[in-house]
């Protein structure tokens, strides 16, 4: 049957991409949350205590590096947001963007607006992005890691060490099939099956949701921890990092400042006379350069300016911001699709990634129908003012939404990501409470290689669009050009838009702009912190997470944060331990 143009674009605006990488296998199921005798509530932590290591963030890297250093040290795990066991809206695929959807003070997401207009998210549980994210598993390039000056043969055990817990081969149906052979068609060459590795040409990913459509989070490593070593604080916000400097040659890390839910006030210290005791900050691209800055760790005149008082004048902090942009064209498929995640993957020599995602967002009850990460309540799909998406009209939205023929819906996307970015901006406070967001500013598309990506990549899309292999699932009567045209009607983001963006790529990379979560920077390494992840002018305090990347590792940087935990807590360890072999500790 052909659907009218008209209906389908209506249908594209109050609702693009609804299909995109959340719904799959049945509800029912929920993961057992593992019974982990170290993790309590804030509210139950003594007002003062002492640890050999105080990480503040347990997010992807947070939960390796604790499980990892509690092997031989005391730590405590500071996170500021719950536990991610016993929610099915994380720990259940078929609930993927119900999550990112719920803007309560209560929600493992909390929303963000950058200053370029796009909307974005950041983690607030334990277990951080990997309990909101797609899933897709897939490590960085062997060259990322070399650049990097990581040991070659301790990152693939990492690596390893990671995959054992959080990584699955999933299962490809047809829908992926025909975008992994257009992707052949389209000489995005060899084909190289299944594999964790970032290779050239494509492939078949992996995915931290098990065949039973479970996820499994950077939470989960914290089974490999000793228990009677480890503390994990949930519903910690951390406010400060305590610095001596009476004394010191340099500004020395001995605690932090965490206030519970109740918001009473508890200090935690380093254990005296441990020369490898460490604060080591893992609160992510957002929340470690912002503490740090709280902390009196950052450009000294904007401290100031918050009435801050300055430890250390570092400019850099906040500095070298970017995230990864996505652009994405929804392809309407005549025949049914398969619900699936992101599986497959394009990895072009110029620097663009293509991946895909589809299914029919009907699949679940009426009641249950909640759109996902594009839902109206993300408010990435409002067509009105922000201060115009009252409750009301967004649960108008919603019931627009259901009351469309699940035809319209039915279909997928090819999206493509460009590595990088090269453009960067930057991150500043607007207050000083560690709960707020920071501003950030990610200037996409600055810098002109940037977007010359984005349109080498959509050309990609466009031939896999019309290649022999995906024939079966894409109308006839729409030319791409009508595709881009109709992708483009959505509001996706809070910019300006232009009629016709189908007649320039690069107008169209830039109107229908979105994250994909993938931000970074702000701590950079050779800027912010050494090789070693130490912040340069400080001693006894490390950042360890993706705000220290330059650039974003692989197709999808999830595996390289969770390796860099371990990586990492394996390297302080051995450092650790030679210390006391020697009679240093």
């Amino acid at each position: 049957m052909k659907m009218g143009l008209g209906f389908m674009k209506l249908a594209l605006c109050v609702a693009f991409a609804s299909v995109l990488l959340f719904h799959g296998f049945s509800s029912s199921h929920q993961a057992a949350a593992p019974e982990y005798s170290f993790m309590h509530d804030a509210t139950s932590a003594p007002p003062i205590s002492y640890y050999d290591y105080i990480i503040v963030g347990g997010g992807t890297a947070g939960c390796p590096l604790a499980a990892t250093l509690s092997q031989k040290a005391s730590v405590l795990l500071l996170e500021r947001g719950g536990s991610p066991y016993g929610n099915p809206n994380i720990t259940d695929l078929a609930a993927f963007g119900r999550a990112l959807a719920d803007v309560s003070a209560a929600s493992p997401s909390q929303r963000f607006v950058s200053e370029d207009g796009v909307i974005n998210a950041r983690a607030r549980v334990l277990g951080g992005g990997s309990c909101l994210n797609a899933g897709f598993y897939s490590r960085a390039e062997s060259r990322y890691a070399a650049a990097a000056g990581w040991d070659a043969r301790l990152v693939n055990e990492s690596y390893r060490w990671v995959e054992k817990v959080v990584a699955f081969e999933p299962p490809v149906e047809r829908w992926q099939t025909a975008v992994r052979d257009g992707l052949l068609e389209a000489g995005v060459e060899p084909d190289n099956g299944f594999t964790y590795d970032h290779l050239p040409g494509t492939k078949v990913g992996g995915t931290i949701f098990d065949g039973e459509g479970r996820r499994h989070t950077a939470a989960d490593l914290l089974r490999f921890a000793n228990p009677k070593r480890l503390t994990v604080m949930l519903h910690a916000s951390v406010h400060r990092i305590l610095f001596r400097t009476k004394g010191k040659k340099r500004p020395l890390a001995h605690g932090v400042v965490f206030r519970d839910a109740s918001g009473n006030k508890h200090k935690a210290y380093l254990n005296k006379g441990g020369r490898h005791n460490d604060v080591i900050v893992s609160s992510g691209a957002l929340g470690s350069p912002q503490l740090l800055m709280l902390s009196g760790v950052g450009p000294s005149d904007h401290l100031r300016a918050h009435n801050i008082s300055v430890v250390l004048d570092q400019p850099f902090v906040g500095q070298g911001m970017s995230d990864n942009p996505m652009n994405a064209v929804f392809v309407p498929s005549p025949a049914p699709v398969e619900v699936s995640l992101i599986q497959v993957v394009g990895i072009t020599k110029f620097g663009s990634y293509v991946e895909a995602a589809s299914g029919e967002p009907f699949t679940m009850s009426p009641a249950n129908r909640d759109f996902g990460m594009f839902s109206p309540k993300i408010g990435q799909l409002s067509t009105v003012p922000p201060k115009q998406r009252t409750p009301e009209a967004l649960s108008q939205a919603i019931n627009s939404m259901q009351t469309l023929d699940p035809a319209v819906f039915r279909g997928g996307f090819l999206l493509e990501k460009i590595l990088g970015p090269i453009s960067t901006g930057h991150l500043s406070l607007k207050s000083k409470n560690p709960n707020d967001n920071p501003s950030v500013t990610f200037n996409y598309f600055n810098e002109p290689q940037d977007l010359e990506r984005c349109v080498e990549g959509l050309k990609v899309i466009e031939t896999v669009i019309e290649s022999r292999a995906f024939s079966s699932f894409r109308y006839s009567y729409l030319s791409l050009p009508m595709l881009l045209n109709m992708t483009a009607s959505a509001p996706v983001n809070l910019l300006p838009k232009h009629a016709n963006v189908s007649t320039s790529l690069e107008q169209f990379c830039k109107d229908t702009v979105m994250t994909i979560w993938h931000y970074h920077g702000g701590c950079q390494v050779g800027k912010v912190v050494d090789s070693d992840y130490r912040v340069s002018g400080v001693d006894s305090l490390r950042v360890i997470d993706g705000s220290t990347f330059i650039y974003s590792p692989g197709t999808n940087p999830q595996a390289t944060v969770m390796m860099l935990g371990r990586y990492m807590g394996v390297k302080m360890l051995k450092e650790r331990l030679r210390s006391e072999k020697n009679g240093m500790i």
